[in-house]
C-alpha cells in the first residue's frame, strides 16, 4: 500500500509513504510503482503518527459526565456522583463489560488514537483495532486501592512500571498521598502517576512520567497538574480520562491544553507519540522506513502551516487510520479507490455528518450496547 502526496509535520514538501506488512517500507518523493497492490491518492493532505492516549478506562466510556460542582479530591467526587447518580451509574453498568470496551476502543479510534492506555483491570476484547497497552503494574490510587501497600512492594513483580492515578485533587490530603506512595516504594518501583494535581517539582523527581489530563482535572477541580514546572523533573505524556469526566474528542482536549499555554506547541505534540512511545516502549512515534506503520490521515484545514495544522483537526477531518499497516478507518472520499479492495469487514457511520468507514460492525455494536441501556447517548450516527 502507497500512501501518495501528503505532508509531514514541519515539512511542506508532500511525500509518498510505502507500507509493507505491518511497517514503514520507505518514504519518498517518488510514487508507488505499478505494480502496488493498493495505491491511495491524497490531496490537501497530511499525515502523523497514530496518536498516544496515555489514560483512559475503556469501560466507562457509555458514561455521561458526572459531577455538577468543584471537588476539592476525586475521593469527594466519587462519594458525591455514587450518592446522586445511582439511576445513570446503574444503567450504564447493565452493558456488558466487553461491549463497553469495544466501544471505548472505536471512541479512540475515531480521534486518530491508535495506541491507548487502559487504566484498570485487563481487556476481555483481545481482538481489538488499535493497541490497548496493559503492559504495566496496575494501582488503582492510594485512598481506593486494598492493601495498596502490599501491592506496590510485592515481591518478585514483573519489572514494569507501576501506573497510579496520584495527587488528584487541591488539598491537603492530595498532597500527602504523593509522599506516601513515594515513601513506601521501598523497592524503588517505576512510577508513571496520573493526574498529578498536586504534585510539586520535588516529588515529581521520583516519577518516570506524569500523565497529564487537563480536561478532566477542570472539570472535577477547576484547576490541573503545574506541568509547566513538572516538565523540568520528569516526562509529560497526555491522557484523556473517560467520559465519566470528560468530552469523547481528544481533540477537544488537545486544544484545551494549548489554550493554558503550560507546555509549547511541540512539547505537546511530543506528549502525545514521541514522549508517550518512549515511556510505554511501544515504539510507534516516527515515521520513517522500518518504523511500524500506525498512520493518520487528515485534511489540511488550517493554511498557516506547522503544527496549527495538526491543532484544527477534529473527528470528521480524518481521511484514513493506519494500524499495524491495515486500515482501520477511511474517509467517504477514498471509497472509489478502494472498491477493488474487499470492504465487506467495514461498516458505515457519520461523524459530524461526514461518512466513514471503519473497521467492524460498529452499528451492530452500538444496537447491542442500546438494547441494555436504551438511554445512552452516542457521538456518532449510523443508517
Amino acid at each position: 500500500m502507497v500512501l501518495n502526496n501528503v505532508a509531514l509535520m514541519g515539512n511542506d514538501s508532500p511525500v509518498n509513504i510505502r507500507i509493507a506488512g505491518d511497517k514503514i517500507a520507505a518514504v519518498s518523493g517518488e510514487s508507488g510503482s505499478d505494480g502496488e497492490q493498493l495505491q491511495l491518492n491524497f490531496t490537501n493532505a497530511f499525515v502523523f503518527p497514530g496518536l498516544v492516549n496515555s489514560h483512559d478506562h475503556l469501560d466507562f466510556n457509555l458514561f455521561p459526565a458526572l459531577g455538577k460542582s468543584t471537588y476539592q479530591n476525586y475521593t469527594e467526587w466519587g462519594k458525591h456522583i455514587h450518592e446522586t447518580y445511582k439511576d445513570e451509574i446503574a444503567g450504564v453498568l447493565k452493558v456488558p463489560v466487553l461491549l463497553r470496551e469495544q466501544w471505548g476502543i472505536v471512541k479512540n479510534l475515531l480521534c486518530g488514537v491508535t495506541t491507548v492506555v487502559n487504566h484498570g483491570n485487563k481487556i476481555q476484547n483481545h481482538n481489538t483495532l488499535i493497541n490497548v497497552h496493559e503492559r504495566y503494574n496496575f494501582l488503582h490510587s492510594v485512598r481506593f486501592e486494598k492493601k495498596w501497600k502490599m501491592k506496590l512492594n510485592k515481591p518478585f513483580t514483573r519489572k514494569l512500571p507501576v501506573v497510579v492515578h496520584i495527587g488528584e485533587g487541591k488539598d491537603f490530603d492530595a498532597h500527602w498521598e504523593i509522599d506516601q506512595l513515594i515513601n513506601w516504594n521501598l523497592f524503588r518501583r517505576t512510577l508513571i502517576g496520573v493526574h498529578a494535581v498536586a504534585m510539586t517539582e520535588e516529588q515529581a523527581k521520583n516519577f518516570r512520567a506524569i500523565v497529564w489530563c487537563p480536561q478532566s482535572n477542570f472539570f472535577l477541580l477547576n484547576t490541573t497538574a503545574p506541568i509547566n514546572r513538572l516538565k523540568k523533573e520528569t516526562t509529560i505524556v497526555f491522557g484523556t480520562d473517560s467520559t465519566l469526566t470528560s468530552n469523547w474528542n481528544i481533540w477537544n482536549h488537545i486544544r484545551f491544553a494549548r489554550e493554558i499555554r503550560m507546555l509549547n506547541d511541540e512539547e505537546l505534540y511530543r506528549s502525545l507519540n514521541a514522549n508517550a512511545a518512549d515511556v510505554w516502549q511501544t515504539g510507534c512515534n516516527e515515521i520513517k522506513p522500518g518504523a511500524v506503520a500506525d498512520l493518520v490521515v487528515g485534511k489540511i484545514k488550517d493554511e498557516k502551516g506547522g503544527l496549527n495544522v495538526f491543532f484544527a483537526t477534529n473527528p470528521e477531518d480524518i481521511l484514513l487510520v493506519v494500524h499495524r499497516g491495515h486500515i482501520r478507518l477511511f474517509d467517504e472520499s477514498l471509497y472509489g479507490q478502494l472498491a477493488h479492495t474487499d470492504l465487506s469487514g467495514y461498516g458505515k457511520i457519520y461523524v459530524h455528518g461526514v461518512c466513514k468507514y471503519i473497521q467492524g460492525d460498529v452499528p451492530g455494536l452500538i444496537k447491542k450496547i442500546k438494547q441494555y441501556y436504551p438511554g445512552v447517548r452516542f457521538p456518532i450516527a449510523i443508517d
